[in-house]
């Protein structure tokens, strides 16, 4: 089975070449910027992009996916170019790829796939492992055909039905069948565990902050930051895949669960969010969401709405949002920054390798999760100094006047920590 998997993450260095299609029914994003990302993709997955190509269409050719003339004109350039891999920019059917790889007598590779092998190699928990295995084998079962046309397949007719290749393929069919329900029982054990681990949050009242944004935002730098953490932050696609959550104690004392995610990406694979739903439920159980923006990059805006559209599809899109416009520092004017935040509300621009911007992001956060806080009016005597102390330490104080027989505090408190300071309330 492994040897299976292996034959689409192989990681050599490949020379490859890129293919794209415009539709006329897309026009959220250009081609060029589609080719430029995907040339990023495979970066990061260890390739050297060599060359690319792109094609109008009305609609994807069903057995080339491009022109049947452009596909042969590709395939004489990368025969010339001595290509190893073919990459193209959407999701292939096993047919198109059986033909392709005919045509090309190369590797054909999809966006899919390339995705899935940058998943592959991220992965470092058990939890994203068995996520990233289960996409992985997803994707290959309706491609299996493929990987057994080297085996004798005999013509059709009475007693000469089937054949080695045949029995060969239905044995896979059935392994993979039968890993992907082992995959999903342990995925299924894996949530249980997450729905203990809320439980234990909801227990303290901690609220839950979910960093989310495009991919190579800068969300694990910004996480690093603010929670003393040590998360792995590159300049690369995806360089962060298991989730990580910290707490956060905020300048007013309140206590908050940061959570940090994988980044999102234009044509997110519907099988990927499928199989990353037991990491993705920490957005969607978030009470607020950090939605991280690289204000640098020239397609920031498009950004924005390829991460509103997963957050769409996950179920979180209509959770309380910030929008943290991170990087400032290498605005060559600051005015850039004021820019966006006219036009975006709730939102607030930081710099996470200099610190830039955090007291007000503070300051919002607090305000933003203050509902979950209790106010009290308390009276507490002067010798009581320990419960004094006990209030700056898990509460904020709002106000304070020790001139009377008695020091008076109006205080914010987690509700789970009120019934320790009933006997010192106020009575209206």
């Amino acid at each position: 089975m492994k040897s299976l998997i292996s034959t689409v993450t192989e990681k050599e260095t490949e020379r490859t070449y890129l293919v794209g299609a415009e539709f006329r029914s897309r026009t959220d994003v250009s081609i060029e910027e589609s080719l430029d990302e995907l040339a990023e993709l495979a970066k990061t997955a260890g390739a050297d992009v060599v060359a690319s190509a792109m094609q109008r269409l009305e609609k994807p050719n069903p057995a080339t996916f491009v022109g049947a003339g452009k596909a042969v004109e590709i395939a004489g350039e990368c025969k010339a170019l001595k290509i190893d891999t073919v990459i193209f920019d959407d999701e292939l059917s096993p047919a198109q790829s059986r033909n392709l790889e005919e045509l090309f007598q190369c590797k054909i590779l999809d966006r899919t796939n390339l995705i899935l092998d940058i998943f592959a190699s991220r992965a470092r928990t058990k939890e994203g492992k068995l996520q990233v295995e289960l996409a992985q084998l997803r994707y290959l079962l309706p491609r299996l055909t493929g990987y057994w046309t080297h085996l004798s397949r005999q013509k059709g007719g009475i007693g000469m039905r089937g054949g080695e290749g045949e029995s060969q393929l239905e044995v896979d069919r059935r392994k993979i069948n039968e890993r992907i329900d082992k995959l999903e029982r342990e995925l299924k054990s894996v949530r249980k565990q997450r729905e203990t681990q809320r439980r234990g949050r909801r227990r303290h009242q901690w609220p839950l902050a979910s960093l989310v944004g495009y991919t190579n935002a800068g969300k694990s730098t910004l996480f690093n930051e603010l929670t003393g953490a040590e998360v792995l932050q590159e300049d690369q696609l995806f360089a962060t895949l298991d989730p990580t959550t910290r707490r956060l104690q905020l300048p007013t004392n309140q206590n908050v669960l940061l959570s940090d995610t994988v980044g999102f990406i234009r044509k997110l694979p519907h099988r990927l969010v499928e199989a990353f739903k037991a990491t993705l439920e920490e957005v969607t159980e978030a009470d607020l969401l950090l939605h991280v923006v690289d204000v640098t990059h020239p397609h920031a805006e498009h950004h924005i709405d390829a991460v509103n559209e997963v957050l769409k599809e996950i179920g979180a899109d209509d959770k309380p949002t910030l929008l943290v416009f991170n990087k400032i520092d290498l605005f060559e004017r600051s005015g850039h920054a004021n820019q966006w935040l006219a036009r975006f509300e709730n939102s607030f621009a930081v710099s996470a390798k200099t610190q830039e911007g955090f007291e007000g992001l503070f300051e919002e956060l607090g305000a933003a999760l203050r509902p979950i806080r209790r106010c009290l009016d308390l009276s507490v005597p002067h010798e009581d100094s320990a419960v004094m102390a006990r209030l700056h330490e898990v509460g904020q104080v709002l106000e304070k006047d020790y001139n009377g027989e008695k020091a008076y505090l109006k205080v914010q408190v987690p509700p789970h920590l009120v019934a320790e300071f009933e006997p010192y309330v106020l009575m209206e």
